[in-house]
């Protein structure tokens, strides 16, 4: 007598991204209640298990969910509003200017939906997010069905969500703890950047994170004139003054670290900090290449991140991975730098050890929630396939992504994305906006 699963499905091939980086030719995988409940060659478990759901796929490769370490994901309202200018202007001349006139929970919930369905589509399952209105990010995250780490922003200047330090804090507070025990949504401290938040605030984030076991999510050494500006007025770099104010440790995601020295690495690597590298939105606003190939010679933990759909313009993580991977091959005139299997680590597990989510995703594992994604190695586009770890790096992109399941659940069934909202009406509301947006 066979067993009883909900899901199982036959694919191709079957990439855990488990330390031996294996590729499992024709292996199922079985899902009970939302876990992953076997792991096992396609003639073994087509005799033992049987569910009410089975997807036969051939020619394609199953990997874990991808994990986007950095985004803001109510920016893709503001998708191509302010291109071709450096961080400084795009932030201050457009961007900040725009949210001051326009941000309120609707734009922030309508934006993050359409960045949820861009992101599902794509093969992103989980999103590390920071920006306003963090209960309309959590709402809009439920709604899609995605896993998120929504950030409790910090900044230091009054916006339309809060006021001041106690302000944000206080009000990031009471939303993690309208959403506490929701099964897909979690929160991070998000201050800003060190430059947006004073040490006080600085303080007081580190100090919180410790009590309520929360991560640390922060923008920092984005550009050279970030740490000239940090010099002048404190004689410290960016991440000493983060050390000294108690901010550095496993639980902090440093995102972008684009200009560090050797001091600054060995921070990185002594208090076990992990990085998100974001390089399309790096190489867009001219902010400069991450040393990626000496961070991971110290054995840093690296996620990736798409950053806004303002700065880059797509949350695709099939570029990132080529992005991430070409430009430390050039830069460091190594073709052997960042091996395919270091850039798909990157974009699933790198990200959930990131977020303190690698016990649950971010690998195809015994035990783990099935959050998985179904890519089409036998598209003509991309045939034919010799190294399926290489394809997805090199050749493949988020058309080639064919199934997302999210803890069992179907997200993206045969292409088809599905949304508790159909695509007719979030594409009015983005049009309302960008017409508001553009008045």
């Amino acid at each position: 007598m066979s067993l009883a699963a909900d899901l199982i499905i036959h694919p191709r091939w079957l990439i855990p991204v488990d330390p031996a980086n294996r590729v499992l030719d024709h292996y199922s995988l079985v899902v009970r209640a939302g876990i992953i409940l076997d792991i096992l060659p396609q003639d073994e478990a087509r005799r033992r298990y049987h569910a009410p759901e089975v997807f036969e796929l051939p020619g394609r490769a199953l990997i874990p969910g991808m994990v986007n370490l950095h985004a803001h994901a109510a920016m893709s309202l503001m998708r191509g509003l302010a291109d071709d200018l450096p961080l400084a202007r795009w932030l201050e001349d457009v961007i900040w200017p725009t949210e001051r006139k326009h941000m309120s929970p609707g734009f922030v919930r309508d934006g993050a939906l359409l960045a949820a369905r861009e992101m599902l589509r794509g093969g992103i399952t989980t999103c590390n997010d920071m920006y306003f209105f963090p209960a309309a990010s959590a709402e809009a995250f439920s709604t899609a069905g995605m896993r998120a780490i929504v950030g409790l922003l910090v900044i230091g200047f009054p916006s339309a969500w809060a006021n001041d330090l106690d302000d944000y804090l206080r009000r990031g507070l009471v939303v993690r703890d309208q959403w506490q025990g929701h099964p897909r949504i979690g929160f991070a401290l998000a201050p800003h950047a060190p430059y947006s938040v004073a040490d006080a605030g600085l303080e007081r984030v580190a100090i919180l994170a410790a009590e309520m076991n929360l991560p640390i999510h922060i923008h920092v050494h984005e550009t050279i004139g970030e740490i000239d500006d940090a010099l002048a007025s404190s004689g410290m770099r960016p991440l000493a003054r983060l050390e000294r104010l108690g901010l550095l440790g496993p639980t902090l995601t440093a995102v972008h670290t684009v200009h560090v020295n050797e001091t600054d690495l060995a921070l990185l690597a002594h208090h076990g900090c992990n990085v998100a590298h974001c390089p399309t939105s790096n190489m867009k606003l001219a902010s400069g290449i991450m040393p990626l190939a000496a961070m991971l010679d110290r054995a840093i933990n690296i996620g990736l991140g798409t950053d806004g759909a303002a700065s880059n313009n797509r949350l695709d993580l099939f570029q990132e991975m080529r992005h991430a991977a070409l430009l430390a091959k050039v830069t460091g005139n190594d073709a052997s730098a960042a091996p395919a299997r270091a850039m798909l680590r990157m974009a699933t597990l790198g990200g959930a050890r990131a977020l303190g989510l690698e016990h649950v995703i971010g690998s195809l594992e015994i035990g783990k929630h099935a959050d998985l994604c179904a890519v089409d190695l036998n598209d003509p586009l991309v045939t034919p396939c010799f190294d399926p770890v290489s394809h997805l790096v090199h050749a493949c992109g988020r058309e080639q992504v064919t199934h997302v399941w999210v803890g069992g659940e179907i997200r993206v069934n045969d292409k088809h994305v599905m949304l508790q909202i159909d695509d007719n009406e979030l594409l009015a509301r983005a049009s309302l906006w960008q017409t508001k947006l553009v008045s």
